[in-house]
C-alpha cells in the first residue's frame, strides 16, 4: 500500500475556477477527495482543510503580477501555493518546508 503522500502525487484531479470581481472559487475535483476554497483575494480567512490533510490555518491569497499566491500560517513556514495560466495550461506550484512540488492542468 502507498503511503498517502505517494498516493497524492498519483491524483489527476479537475480544476474549477469561477472568478467574479475579487471573489474567487476554486473547486479541486478527484476521485480520491473534493476540497473547495471560497475566498477574498487580499483577506486572510481560516481555511478549513480537514477534509484534505486534517488541520486548520490563516490563508491569505493575493495577486503577485499575473500570479495568484497564497500565504498559509500554520505550523510548517513557508507553506502554500501559486497558481497562474500559460497558454492552456494551469500551473500550481505547492511549497512547504523548503520542498516545492508542481502540477499542470490542461484546459478542458
Amino acid at each position: 500500500m502507498l503511503p498517502s503522500g505517494k498516493i497524492a502525487t498519483l491524483l489527476k484531479p479537475d480544476k474549477d475556477i469561477t472568478h467574479d470581481g475579487d471573489h474567487i472559487i476554486i473547486k479541486t475535483l478527484s476521485t480520491f477527495k473534493n476540497y473547495n476554497m471560497d475566498f477574498y483575494v487580499g483577506k486572510e480567512f481560516e481555511e478549513d482543510l480537514s477534509g484534505v490533510d486534517d488541520r486548520k490555518c490563516m490563508t491569505t491569497i493575493t495577486w503577485e503580477g499575473d500570479k495568484l499566491v497564497c500565504v498559509q500560517k500554520g505550523e510548517i513556514e513557508g507553506r502554500g501555493w501559486t497558481h497562474w495560466v500559460n497558454g492552456d495550461e494551469l500551473h500550481l506550484e505547492l511549497r512547504a518546508g523548503g520542498v516545492v512540488c508542481q502540477q499542470v492542468f490542461k484546459k478542458t
